[in-house]
């Protein structure tokens, strides 16, 4: 820590939020809205500006690119057989939405449900769809289930593969229903997905919540502004320090702070602040201002499977990317009607199942890929191929994350303990055997699918399991690490404000107390929604 450095200020504001990020975007759109408030909002990564953020397929090159991702690694993980994981998260304005895979969903009804019923009023499903809903820009027009004209476009993908065709005609012959819509509370079934994208473009939270309102005076954005504290005044949040330029820097909060860094990089600003559990804190030297166990734990991800077949008499993105010519061909189709795979959704088929009778509702989700490759950042196999990720929607091992010092620029530990649990390992196993179920369906068979990844060879329970800790890795879905609720391991409650402390706010993913089925990008925006409508409500009592 500088502390010998000369300290700048950059004056009082209303609100600050902390991380530019899915959740931050909205967040300062919202508490700005009043002109009489004044918000600052602070994000470590740079604008958005770098071309292949924009054009779909660019996650590709996003994803491990110091530009844009923070490039954390996870600790070497058991569940894995030794393997660390690269973790990516966005260090850039919009954060992950603007290197995710860009795919519309909520989750279950179920998921909002439980959180409302662990004590959590205000979040069961019949309330968060009105939010939802609200911010929605929805390709099909506003219904029972859908808004139109909100800020978050929503559109049908621009492409299709006949491969993927196939394979949702096999789901539906394994008895998995063709369905149209993910997102009405129950997403069981086979579908494309919807993305976030506006005629073929990526579309993130910067052009949904900032550029709309980037000539509103009262706020203010700082880019490359590091978050190494925040400053209390007794049991008060009342400033944030941050480092810009390499100058230590000041800002002070009239009403409130909220953290939008996410469930990594909201962990590290309270640990390093003195919020967090008390041995950790004191074993690195931070004076504790709170001790709150529960900060940093609880973290829980979706583990993807990624089975890989080799097809025959169908064409996938390896071949048609191996080729001069098939580049060629992929970047004009763009250019003159940016579709193609270059407009493409690093998933284009998903599939809702049941990896056993046991479960109740749906409790995996695939991601069908017409590509393959080792991992992402490393080129497609050389072969055609199609790929059927395939995650635990509901997994029971929990991880966490610790700062190893009170440094905000050292990235922190993060162990997801995957596959920890005896019922996580069944649904692993059960996950691979569904998916032969679905492959070996007669709307497949033209396409001759060989198993390349585990290997046709693997199966009894025990290597099942082992495969899938040697295949599996992180579908960047990492929440949880803040969560909601009133047990001694809660950090915020139902209305998002820290436990024990006055003026902040935690409004990102971190706070789900059980992760949702499905992807998460839409869902933090929702959170983020009622983090603005809290603090608001504070402010003006």
């Amino acid at each position: 820590m500088q502390t010998d450095q000369k300290v700048a200020n950059v004056g009082d504001f209303d609100f600050i939020v902390v991380g530019g990020g899915t959740a931050g975007c909205l967040l300062a759109n919202r508490l700005s809205a009043d002109p009489k408030n004044r918000v600052l909002l602070l994000e470590a990564g740079g604008p958005d500006n770098y071309h292949w953020i924009h054009i779909p397929v660019g996650y590709l090159y996003c994803i491990g690119n110091p530009r844009t991702d923070w490039r954390f690694k996870t600790e070497e993980d058991p569940g894995l057989n030794g393997r660390a994981l690269g973790y990516p998260r966005g260090k850039v304005m919009g954060g992950c939405s603007s290197i995710n895979g860009m795919i519309y969903m909520r989750g279950q009804r179920q998921d909002y449900d439980s959180w409302r019923d662990a004590g959590n009023p205000g979040w069961g499903w019949d309330d968060v769809l009105p939010v939802f809903k609200s911010m929605e820009d929805f390709h099909g027009g506003a219904d029972q289930w859908h808004g139109a004209g909100g800020q978050w476009r929503v559109e049908k993908q621009r492409l299709s593969w006949e491969i993927l065709d196939a394979f949702r005609d096999a789901a539906s012959q394994a008895g998995i229903a063709k369905i149209e819509d993910f997102n009405r509370g129950d997403n069981e079934g086979a579908a494309y997905f919807d993305v976030n994208q506006r005629a073929g473009w990526r579309w993130n939270a910067v052009k949904a919540f900032i550029k709309p309102i980037k000539n509103r005076t009262n706020l203010t954005v700082l880019t490359q502004a590091r978050t190494t504290r925040l400053i209390f005044e007794a049991r008060r949040a009342s400033g944030v320090a941050f480092v810009r330029d390499g100058q230590l820097t000041e800002a002070q909060a009239r009403a409130g702070i909220v953290l939008a860094a996410g469930s990594i990089g909201s962990v590290q600003v309270l640990q390093a602040s003195g919020l967090g559990p008390g041995a950790l804190l004191h074993d690195l030297g931070i004076p504790l201002v709170h001790d709150l166990p529960g900060v940093g734990r609880n973290l829980q991800d979706h583990l993807q499977l990624r089975t890989v077949y080799r097809i025959q008499n169908a064409k996938s993105l390896n071949t048609m990317a191996n080729s001069l010519w098939g580049k060629a061909k992929m970047g004009l189709e763009y250019l003159l009607t940016r579709s193609g795979p270059l407009s493409m959704a690093p998933s284009q088929l998903g599939v809702f199942a049941r990896s056993s009778p046991q479960f109740d509702r749906a409790n995996v989700q695939y991601h069908v890929q017409p590509l393959s490759l080792e991992k992402f950042g490393e080129n497609l196999h050389d072969f055609a191929a199609l790929t059927a990720s395939v995650c635990n929607l509901r997994p029971t091992s929990r991880g966490f994350v610790e700062i190893v010092s009170p440094d905000t620029e050292q990235a922190p530990r993060i162990n997801c303990c995957y596959l920890s649990t005896i019922e996580d390992q069944q649904v692993a196993a059960q996950s691979i055997e569904l998916t032969r179920r679905i492959v070996s369906q007669p709307a497949l068979k033209p396409y001759q699918p060989e198993e390349f990844k585990p290997g046709a060879h693997v199966v009894d329970q025990q290597a099942l399991v082992k495969a899938a800790g040697d295949i599996g890795t992180t579908i960047f879905h990492p929440v949880g690490t803040c969560k909601m609720g009133r047990d001694d391991q809660a950090v915020v409650d139902a209305q998002l404000r820290v436990h024990g402390i006055d003026g902040l706010w935690v409004g990102d993913a971190s706070i789900m107390p059980t992760i949702v089925s499905g992807n998460t990008n839409s869902p933090t925006l929702m959170i983020a929604q009622k983090a603005a409508d809290s603090m608001l409500r504070a402010h003006e009592s």
